[in-house]
């Protein structure tokens, strides 16, 4: 335990306190969405004010996510460090800053250079959260307490629209940016005041420490504590690779719907103000697809299936389910284009959440956020590949007016499914799960 997280004693315990810790991790990813979805959802007014192409609007996405990809793996390593409780401090404040300060914004190179500061700041959230997670929660629970802290992410694209929009219409793009970055500022002050590790905590009750604290002394969930493994050992684990590969393969769909739905949309025929609905519901069916993947997952272990089956079916289940991205190809139905979304969306967060948990199903604690920066590094590299080749296709065939995106869907809804293939031929037992490098699954 880091001294300087230590908090005071002598107050009375919280009921239930690992759950309120999971709430603040998720209202810590709703905000990180609120401002990060903030640019796509004006991009279609500031690609007229500014005569942007399809391809500039990618390279300004391009600028967070290189920063992002890089800042994963850094702040993944960090937060090992210095603990979740002073690192989540420090980067939410960042960005908060960033994300005010883009009112400022005047140009192309301007905006670009925003959005690398805001993907820098904004990538320690996962990290950081799937480290606090393997700190509070015991196995059985850690998939459903990942579906709350990853769930921030489709209720925060699904409130952005209310949010910005509503600001947009009344007041101009300038506030738009400025007043959601407020929001950093309001969770930090819950934060420092609520967040300690278990083992320090104040308010945390005998039985709930004791149910945390067994479960990490079972060896079979955690080996004996020893130093950080070095990110070449780790590099060379099958283990490591199908978590980096879960999220590689998966999160640059997530993002092209974060990213690019607006202008898919608007690609489609369809104006924003009559789509609004479909802008919010795959958002809302992500948000589902985290619970019951979680809760599945949960439930599967608890009727006796080994963790690795449990985790394994849903993973399937969000492999196949993906594909349905694939048939809106052949419609313009606003209502129908919002359905194959919603189910596509809903698949790939359940898949997403075994993504994020598996760095604490598998790592022991001194590991976890480092091989959670891997994965987001993974990410981040496919999604600015998958953005170049978005804007130039999009770009290339605008004149195929309501087809434009149709070879990006269809991508979309195959490569989580090749994804699917790669994780279950990578997570096994292995050597390195009887030495206590990895943990058994």
């Amino acid at each position: 335990m880091d001294p300087a997280q230590s908090a005071p004693s002598g107050a009375r315990p919280i009921a239930h306190l690992r759950w309120w810790i999971g709430g603040l991790l998720f209202a810590s990813t709703v905000i990180n969405y609120i401002d990060r979805q903030t640019l796509s959802l004006l991009a279609p007014y500031l690609k007229r004010s500014y005569h942007w192409t399809n391809s500039d609007y990618a390279n300004l996405l391009i600028a967070f996510r290189i920063a992002y990809s890089v800042g994963q793996t850094l702040f993944g390593r960090l937060m090992d460090r210095i603990g979740t409780r002073r690192g989540l401090t420090f980067t939410v404040t960042w960005y908060s800053i960033v994300s005010v300060l883009t009112s400022l914004a005047n140009g192309f190179f301007s905006f670009a250079g925003f959005r690398f500061f805001l993907g820098a700041s904004e990538s320690a959230n996962w990290p950081a959260a799937t480290k606090a997670v393997s700190e509070w929660f015991p196995k059985s629970e850690r998939a459903f307490a990942t579906a709350l802290f990853d769930s921030g992410s489709s209720i925060g694209g699904a409130i952005a629209p209310f949010l910005v929009l509503g600001i947009y219409f009344r007041w101009g793009w300038r506030p738009a940016f400025a007043i959601p970055g407020l929001l950093g500022f309001l969770w930090i002050l819950f934060w420092r005041r609520f967040y300690y590790p278990p083992e320090s905590h104040p308010r945390i009750s005998k039985s709930e420490l004791e149910l945390i604290v067994s479960d990490k002394l079972d060896s079979g969930s955690q080996p004996p504590a020893k130093s950080r493994t070095r990110w070449r050992d780790l590099l060379k684990l099958p283990q490591a690779w199908a978590t980096i590969i879960a999220k590689t393969f998966t999160d640059p769909v997530w993002f092209f719907v974060t990213d690019w739905f607006p202008i898919y949309l608007v690609a489609k025929g369809i104006d924003l103000k009559s789509g609004l609905i479909a802008i919010w519901i795959p958002f809302v069916a992500a948000d589902c697809g985290n619970f019951l993947g979680g809760a599945a997952s949960g439930y599967l272990i608890k009727r006796g299936w080994s963790l690795g089956a449990a985790r394994k079916a849903v993973i399937i289940f969000g492999g196949v389910g993906v594909t349905m991205f694939i048939p809106t190809i052949l419609t313009t139905n606003l209502y129908v284009i919002a359905f194959l979304f919603a189910v596509a969306t809903f698949s790939y967060a359940a898949f997403s959440t075994m993504a994020n948990v598996l760095p604490s199903d598998l790592f022991p604690n001194e590991s976890v956020a480092s091989v959670s920066g891997f994965s987001g590094t993974g990410a981040g590299l496919g999604t600015i590949v998958a953005f170049k080749l978005i804007g130039y296709f999009s770009d290339s065939h605008r004149a195929l007016r309501g087809h434009s995106f149709d070879p990006i869907v269809i991508a979309a809804g195959l490569v989580p499914f090749v994804g699917m293939i790669l994780v279950l031929l990578l997570l096994r037992n292995t050597r390195a799960s009887e030495q206590g490098t990895v943990l058994k699954i």
